[in-house]
């Protein structure tokens, strides 16, 4: 059993909190049962799981070893102490590409990151990232996600032929032609820059009848993804 804070496990757990440290380890950490069982049934590789030696968790763990629980909760980011810490690789496992997807730019709050990758796992879509978004391996994205991160497609981010959604000077997304199943959403203060939307094959905005100026870029994303499925059930 570990029962010294400068265990290497340990340690290796406290480098995962910082992008740079996941991204150059290649290597990420999840909190809790449902997070880690998510990742195993997802696929996910992995590397160990360090486990509360007072509150063992239920599920069944290929690699673990047991933590004092004082120590735990001092590597946990979670309000409470978890029962279960998993460390994984970063490796993404092979998954089909579907028609319908989101494609993020500059989406640069992790909540917003994670809740999106829910939103595409509910929806049966694929997820992209640009450069400059939040990890979606990061504590605050796996959590908003609710393990939704470990079955969504990942894949690069395109603009080319996919639509931009803007949030004014732009057909109502009702209108649109639904073979689109592309849609492009933009940073949290900015929307999508000129040149990003230049690349699309179309626009779209969702009409609002209230005063406020726009919408969440995460409730947009899954309004549209939602209009899409109704449109091609109706269909």
């Amino acid at each position: 059993m570990i029962t010294s804070r400068d265990n290497p496990r340990l340690k290796l757990v406290r480098k995962l909190e910082t992008r740079r440290q996941r991204d150059k380890l290649g290597l990420f950490a999840c909190e809790g049962e449902d997070l880690v069982e998510g990742a195993l049934t997802g696929g996910w590789e992995l590397d160990f799981a360090l486990v509360d030696a007072a509150r063992p968790p239920e599920i069944r763990l290929p690699r673990s070893e047991q933590v004092a629980s004082h120590l735990l909760a001092e590597v946990s980011t979670l309000g409470h102490a978890p029962r279960v810490i998993g460390v994984f690789r970063a490796g993404r496992p092979e998954r089909r590409r579907p028609s319908l997807g989101l494609e993020l730019w500059r989406v640069g709050d992790p909540g917003n990151v994670g809740t999106l990758a829910r939103a595409c796992d509910a929806f049966g879509a694929y997820l992209a990232l640009s450069p400059g978004c939040a990890d979606p391996f990061g504590p605050k994205a796996l959590r908003a996600s609710t393990g939704s991160l470990f079955r969504v497609p990942l894949v690069d981010f395109a603009a080319e032929g996919a639509v931009a959604l803007v949030a004014h000077d732009a057909p109502p997304l009702s209108e649109l032609d639904p073979s689109h199943s592309r849609f492009v959403v933009g940073s949290e203060r900015d929307g999508l820059p000129e040149d990003v939307v230049a690349l699309c094959a179309a626009s779209a905005t969702i009409p609002l009848e209230g005063p406020a100026e726009s919408l969440n870029v995460a409730m947009a994303g899954t309004i549209a993804l939602y209009d899409w499925r109704r449109t091609h059930a109706a269909g």
